[in-house]
């Protein structure tokens, strides 16, 4: 049995005693079942697998294989909601943009469609007006949902600053390519107040949320239209959301947070790699992380070479290798 004494934690966490028997397998190559009956993490974690030719053992698994599997399925389970709430959005919009005919079907004050960006910025407008507490906002690029123009982003700001002197709470995910546009820090430090402001490679698509009563996410593709939601089982999950990217997410504002580099791997190229080592194209990867295909492949090459790489297969073979995805594990 392991040394130290087993206790009680979550899932995603490694105990004293399983790192101590972990450690034990590795030098042996294996570690008896009966073992690690106690520390049940290690094989959760995949750290442990059983060996088929002998079921009263288990057997190590590298590290970093261990954690690329954990990585590839957290990214697979992101990805897949993203997928689903682009399914949801489509399979509704031919729906929402159906009028029934007058007393036919009740008006539902739960969800509304809002046509053209005078109408959305309306009823952002008059949502904010009442805001006290909190808001939740989601921008893979600049501006906000249906808002285009100077007028636009000036009106905004006296919105938004208004609602920081009242004492609200702003929260504001952005995705990492915005923190090289220099008009997102003149925004973030001209909003004094509670306002904070993070970011990740990747952001599912625009959101709004006010006092977690009412949200704002488009309803197409250009900001002509828009959904207004108020149905509360809507509004938890897209806050409950919001909440799981913001912990895996950078400081931006007030203070920049820098990411490490890795092994000469750059924060920027250890998110390729992470989207090359689950099988994305180029093309994909670039729309994914919000740049030009011809930058997203410049950044390729520069991992291969970094990596020594010859071919594309062999670079997800060494991505895995190198340990460059370890740190993070934090952010999944």
């Amino acid at each position: 049995m392991t040394s130290a004494p087993h206790t009680e934690h979550g899932t995603e966490d490694l105990c004293v005693a399983g790192a101590e028997l972990y450690e034990r397998a590795l030098g042996h190559g294996h570690v008896a079942v009966r073992d690690a009956e106690e520390v049940p993490c290690l094989v959760d974690l995949g750290l442990l697998h059983p060996v088929p030719d002998d079921l009263g053992r288990l057997e190590p698994l590298a590290p970093a294989v261990a954690l690329n599997r954990l990585l590839r399925g957290a990214h697979g389970r992101i990805t897949r909601e993203w997928r689903r709430q682009e399914r949801l959005t489509e399979l509704f919009a031919p729906l929402l943009r159906i009028t029934p005919e007058p007393g036919t079907v009740p008006d539902s004050p739960t969800l509304r469609l809002l046509s053209g960006t005078r109408r959305i910025n309306q009823a952002i407008d008059e949502a904010m007006a009442q805001a006290r507490d909190e808001v939740l906002c989601i921008q893979p690029h600049a501006g906000m949902v249906g808002e285009r123009g100077n007028a636009a982003e000036s009106a905004a700001y006296d919105r938004d600053k208004a609602f920081l002197d009242r004492g609200g709470r702003f929260r504001t995910l952005y995705q990492h390519t915005l923190f090289h546009v220099q008009s997102i820090y003149t925004y973030a430090a001209a909003m004094t107040g509670d306002n904070v402001a993070r970011g990740l490679d990747q952001v599912p698509d625009r959101l709004f949320v006010i006092d977690h009563t009412v949200a704002f996410l488009p309803a197409d593709g250009d900001g002509s239209l828009a959904l207004e939601v108020r149905h509360p089982a809507l509004i938890t999950y897209f806050v409950t959301a919001f909440d799981r990217l913001w912990r895996l997410a950078t400081p931006l504002h007030p203070t920049l947070e820098h990411r490490p580099t890795v092994n000469g791997i750059t924060p920027r190229q250890q998110a390729i790699a992470a989207l090359l080592v689950e099988g994305h194209t180029d093309a994909v990867i670039a729309e994914r992380l919000g740049m030009n295909i011809r930058t997203a492949r410049v950044h390729i090459a520069k991992l291969a070479t970094t990596l020594g790489s010859e071919s594309r297969a062999q670079l997800g073979y060494l991505i895995g290798e190198s340990g460059i995805l370890k740190d993070r594990e934090g952010e999944l």
